[in-house]
């Protein structure tokens, strides 16, 4: 990868690390929150409520990265030469990784037991073939992402040449979601990040442009002004003003930096953000094996409170540290062993076509 674009590969690195970190809140604290007390109450209470903040700054910036790097597919490159790369490598990782989600989740909820969940809040419960299908097929999965890939691909493909008409459509919808949901979350969190991978794909090499010569600091007050009255929307349920804002702010930071201090393609953000789709597919595996052992730990009163503390305070960097690791080591053996094909379609397959 050129220098020139380390940063927007070191971006995708924080992004999968904020995802990581998302799911080791939601599959850990609210389960042990009931029997905490004290400040052990508070310390779990912070990453639950730290993580629902965290919301503008996850997934908003990760699809518009994603759609400005497939910006030339969406009106430069005929249908033949995306459609492998764009479509069906990314549906194969989906239903791959879909399918081994579901299969080890299931078992590892059977070996570790202590948390019940329901069967169709997520493909990867799913107690039957149809329910799993099901959950899929509506995006009730922990892959959602990469379903929305293939949704927003080929819908930014199809209406660029309306893309004006088109994007304040998207707005309307984003922001209608939050009160008028459909009853399945995946498909709700498929619809309400719609503008960002648009704005990306269609305006997203303007944006960039227009970010480089942002100068933050020569004139504030319309930043500030522009902060208010995002944050006064996001309380009222409307966070798209303060996602796209974030947009523009994380990747002048990233941006900035590079600038600044240089980058290394062997920096930590860098060598993630290159491995985004191995780590996004296996975290949510050992996610769900490390809370449930962990849950049980605290629910059979084995710790010390000392050492209750100590994992309430760390448990979702170390996580993140344990998925990270576990996803450069599958993307590892996958080359090595079966020549990448947990993360790229057979040849035959793709060519077929």
């Amino acid at each position: 990868m050129k220098n020139k674009q380390l940063w927007i590969n070191q971006i995708k690195g924080m992004c999968i690390c904020l995802v990581v970190i998302y799911h080791s809140v939601i599959t850990f604290y609210p389960h042990i929150l009931p029997q905490l007390t004290g400040n052990a109450t508070y310390l779990a209470k912070l990453w639950v409520y730290g993580n629902l903040y965290l919301a503008p700054f996850r997934m908003p910036v990760f699809f518009f990265i994603s759609g400005f790097l497939i910006t030339r597919y969406t009106d430069q490159v005929p249908w033949r030469g995306c459609i492998n790369k764009r479509v069906w490598n990314i549906a194969w990782v989906l239903v791959l990784w879909g399918v081994i989600q579901w299969l080890l989740i299931s078992h590892i909820n059977q070996w570790i037991p202590g948390v019940e969940h329901n069967p169709a809040s997520n493909a990867a419960y799913a107690e039957t073939l149809g329910q799993f299908a099901f959950s899929m097929l509506t995006a009730g999965t922990s892959l959602w992402y990469l379903y929305a890939l293939v949704v927003y691909f080929i819908g930014c493909k199809l209406l660029h040449r309306y893309k004006n008409l088109v994007f304040p459509l998207l707005i309307l919808v984003s922001v209608g979601i939050n009160f008028l949901p459909t009853p399945f979350w995946g498909m709700n969190s498929v619809i309400r990040n719609m503008p960002y991978y648009a704005m990306g794909a269609w305006f997203g090499s303007q944006l960039v442009e227009m970010m480089k010569l942002w100068q933050v600091m020569k004139r504030p007050l319309p930043l500030i002004a522009a902060l208010v009255v995002a944050l006064a929307l996001y309380f009222k349920n409307v966070n798209l003003p303060l996602s796209m804002l974030s947009i523009l702010l994380i990747m002048k930071c990233f941006f900035t930096m590079e600038q600044k201090f240089g980058s290394s393609p062997n920096s930590l953000f860098n060598v993630i953000g290159s491995n985004t789709i191995a780590i996004y597919t296996t975290h949510r595996i050992l996610v769900e094996a490390l809370s449930l052992v962990v849950i049980g730990m605290f629910n059979q009163h084995r710790l010390s409170s000392g050492v209750e503390i100590a994992i309430l305070l760390c448990y979702p960097l170390f996580s993140l540290g344990l998925c990270t690791l576990l996803g450069l080591v599958m993307r590892r053996l996958s080359k090595i062993a079966t020549g990448d094909l947990l993360f790229t379609p057979p040849r035959g397959l793709v060519a077929e076509r």
